[in-house]
């Protein structure tokens, strides 16, 4: 039987779901194969999960396909209806052991520490107890709701005990990486926390291990659109170049969504461009009702990756006034640096979380649930500010979302010298 020289598995919530990290694993293994890597999965849930779940997801039929030699691997569940909730995760968890049982080099990365990191951490520790001996390099990245909805939670009702396992599960991987400098510093704060509390020494270990990784972004995607598609996709859906603002993201309060619609409403922008809101998500039908009775307010549920860039570049400015909130605060925003790669009009937002750091000073800065400072912003943009300074702010904004690249991040996260590491460990 022969065997892949090189697999990297990447345990996620993968394609259909709409979230970011869904995208960063697919730009992560579209760039390994450049890289060496022969074999690449998607370690990921089973599509009746996902819709039973309630999570927003892409329309079915118009995903992308992914490139040959990714496979994206959706494991049945485990047992029987006496295992409610860990059948799922004893199919992820055995169907990795079964990856590492082969004698292939191999790098796991998990997204979500809850529950993908813990998968991760059980299917190398049985593999090793099994003596499968596996060649196998962890790295577990840390999003922002594995710190809000889980960390955090965990902290405020005093479950010091679920807060101390979730951290020791994230070290015990090889490496371990948060998704902006936001989110290690939260990942600290917490930590720092459950020592108080417990007498352990997370902090410590978290400060010196923890690093950086930034969202992986497909810039070809984005750069050197071609404006007769972008033309025609806005007239399919009845829009006109400039002639809209535009919020693309998970409809949710914590996206600011409420206070964009308030805005817009009193703005002098609105007797100019429509707004648009693209998305789908758990605040949606309370929007709709919200903004009923506007007809220039326009919901679209079914935008898919590849109409999302369009619909970037041709609008009059992209808005996305995130706040923060118990369960979420925006950790990077890898829509704003995607918008910022598309071009077009100026990028309206929040200093929330790590937004910051994916805009830097190219984006128009209000303060959150500030809906008087948010409808000046959304007239300056579209009344005020002159061409030649959208055009400076487009070319600022590209060249900063270039640092976000796929390829530049998955040679930080990967570092070849690494990869030949694992590699050395195969008997000759």
């Amino acid at each position: 039987m022969s065997f892949p020289a090189r697999r990297l598995v990447i345990a996620v919530r993968a394609d259909p779901v709409i979230c970011g990290h869904s995208g960063e694993a697919r730009n992560l293994a579209e760039v390994a194969l450049t890289r060496g890597y022969d074999d690449v999965r998607l370690l990921t849930w089973p599509l009746p999960a996902l819709q039973a779940a309630g999570l927003p997801l892409k329309p079915l039929d118009r995903l992308l396909p992914y490139s040959p030699g990714i496979t994206v691997e959706r494991p049945d569940p485990v047992g029987d209806y006496r295992v409610p909730d860990g059948r799922h995760l004893a199919g992820l968890t055995g169907r990795l052991v079964e990856l590492l049982s082969e004698p292939v080099p191999t790098t796991c990365l998990s997204m979500y520490l809850v529950p993908h990191t813990q998968v991760v951490v059980d299917a190398v520790t049985a593999a090793r107890a099994a003596g499968f001996a596996p060649r196998v390099r962890t790295i577990a990245k840390a999003v922002g709701s594995d710190v809000t909805n889980v960390i955090r939670n965990c902290l405020r009702e005093g479950h010091f005990g679920a807060a101390t396992a979730l951290l020791t599960t994230f070290l015990a991987n090889d490496e371990v990486v948060a998704v902006s400098a936001y989110t290690r510093d939260e990942i600290i704060a917490s930590a720092t926390e459950v020592d108080t509390a417990c007498g352990t020494n997370f902090a410590d270990q978290c400060h010196r291990r923890v690093t950086v990784s930034y969202p992986p972004i497909d810039s070809s995607a984005f750069v050197g659109l071609d404006e007769n598609r972008v033309d025609q996709a806005l007239a399919r859906r009845g829009l006109r170049r400039d002639g809209y603002l535009l919020f693309l993201s998970r409809v949710t309060r914590a996206k600011g969504i409420q206070d964009l619609i308030e805005a817009y409403a009193q703005s002098r922008a609105r007797g100019t461009v429509k707004l648009v809101v693209a998305g789908t998500g758990p605040s949606l039908a309370e929007m709709q009702a919200r903004a009923a009775g506007d007809d220039r307010v326009v919901f679209l549920t079914d935008v898919d990756d590849d109409e999302k860039p369009l619909l970037m570049r041709g609008c009059a400015a992209y808005a996305l006034p995130t706040r923060p909130e118990p369960d979420f605060v925006e950790t990077f925003g890898i829509a704003l640096a995607e918008k910022m790669l598309a071009g077009g009009g100026p990028v309206i937002t929040t200093l929330t979380g790590g937004t910051g750091e994916a805009v830097g000073d190219t984006a128009l800065i209000v303060e959150p649930g500030d809906v008087a400072a948010l409808t000046a912003a959304l007239d300056h943009a579209v009344l005020t500010l002159s061409g030649a300074e959208r055009h400076r702010m487009e070319l600022r904004a590209r060249t900063r979302a270039l640092t976000f690249d796929r390829e530049t991040v998955f040679d930080d996260l990967f570092p070849d010298d690494d990869l030949q590491r694992v590699v050395a460990t195969i008997p000759s």
